[in-house]
């Protein structure tokens, strides 16, 4: 059932801290997962034997890693390293079906410094393969275990946001509630992120004003230019009908990409300037603070390429009812849409359907989504976990050689 808020407002100061992992390398977990990273397409079925071989563990089946190259194959290993990497995982074991590729994804998680193996299938075969990985996976299954959660300042939680489905209220209400929060929690010194790139269609002219200053600012249009000109335009046919804006958002009241695109930024607040531009799954390095990442609007797709950046809490804003989850980043699912909220109510972390009877005030929902934010760092499992959502689905720039 959705947590419903009750208009109260909270007494300021409460919800600083949470308790979470801290890694290696300083960051903060609020899971503790043990991973089972394919390389590649290959890999999947002996990833996925390991982990049903050793309860606990969580293999992370995908599409891709054959025959990409160029800045399609930097995403690629970007993006598998990036979700190794993520505070979320206390250790990885990588399988891939050739030892050079493999360990080039090996090295770039044990930079962190948490436990990491790799294995690689030629030469060995699958069975061999997953005995040896299982034992390996067992061990860092009992050393992940015994790690202990520590209070932590919410300076150190990483939270990122995209909404999905999107309708009427989703502009009025759950992406306003996603902004008030990141107008009260930014200050005090967390990231943030948000993306989307094609969804600002519309909207450029205001996404560009919220920048820190006018250099990144520039940079900003320069990826939104990039993205219509490269993608977009480049291999449409007519137009976007029925894939910006969606069937759903139609059937939601938003008739123009220009109407989504004004709801979706509400997701940023009154305040927040957002201060870098980020590649696709690319580490924030400026400091705390709101960031930009360049993505596809598709959820799944987006949702791990923030968490392959390091975020390791996602705050999702739907109007008709998007279920998407991920399996390292818990997703926050909120939603003002009462239809929603009653029919697909499972899905809803976060009732805010108040603003819109005019029960409670976009101050008292940010509020809520912040305590919701808290819970979940805590260890409440969000409604996609339970549901056992766990979308990972890779982004590929072009065709395979």
């Amino acid at each position: 059932m959705a947590a419903k808020s009750n208009g109260k407002r909270r007494k300021s100061g409460s919800n600083s801290s949470f308790r979470g992992w801290r890694r290696e390398n300083g960051r903060v977990g609020v899971r503790n997962h043990v991973v089972i990273l394919p390389l590649d397409d290959l890999s999947n079925a002996a990833s996925e034997a390991v982990a049903n071989n050793i309860k606990g563990t969580l293999a992370l089946p995908h599409s891709y890693g054959r025959l990409q190259f160029g800045a399609d194959l930097d995403l690629h290993f970007r993006t598998l390293i990036g979700t190794g990497s993520n505070p979320n995982v206390a250790a990885v074991v990588v399988i891939g079906i050739e030892d050079g590729w493999t360990k080039r994804v090996v090295d770039g998680i044990a930079k962190t410094g948490k436990p990491v193996a790799g294995f690689g299938i030629e030469g060995h075969g699958d069975i061999a393969t997953i005995a040896r990985a299982s034992h390996k996976a067992k061990e860092f299954l009992h050393w992940a275990s015994e790690l202990e959660r520590e209070e932590c300042s919410i300076e150190d939680l990483w939270v990122s946001t995209k909404c999905g489905e999107s309708d009427t209220t989703t502009g009025l209400a759950s992406c306003p509630t996603v902004g008030n929060m990141y107008d009260k929690l930014i200050p005090k010194g967390i990231y943030g992120v948000f993306g989307e790139t094609s969804e600002i269609t519309g909207a450029e002219h205001i996404a560009k004003s919220r920048a820190v200053n006018s250099k990144i600012g520039e940079k900003w249009m320069a990826v939104f230019k990039a993205y219509q000109d490269e993608v977009i335009e480049a291999h449409r046919t007519d137009n976007l009908m029925d894939s910006q804006p969606t069937k759903g958002n139609i059937a939601g009241g938003l008739t123009t990409i220009e109407e989504k695109a004004l709801g979706n930024l509400e997701k940023i607040g009154r305040t927040c300037k957002y201060i870098e531009v980020l590649e696709p799954a690319e580490t924030p390095s400026a400091g705390p603070g709101l960031y930009y990442m360049d993505t596809s609007s598709a959820a799944a797709e987006c949702v791990t390429l923030m968490a392959a950046a390091g975020y390791a809490v996602h705050t999702f804003p739907t109007g008709q009812g998007n279920v998407i989850g991920n399996p390292i980043v818990p997703v926050i699912k909120i939603s003002g849409n009462p239809k929603t909220v009653r029919t697909m109510g499972e899905h809803i972390d976060l009732d805010v359907t108040g603003i819109l009877r005019r029960e409670q005030t976009l101050d008292t929902a940010g509020d809520a989504l912040i305590d919701m934010v808290i819970r979940t760092a805590n260890g409440r499992l969000t409604a996609a976990e339970a549901l056992g959502h766990r979308e990972f689905v890779m982004t590929k720039l072009y065709r395979s050689a």
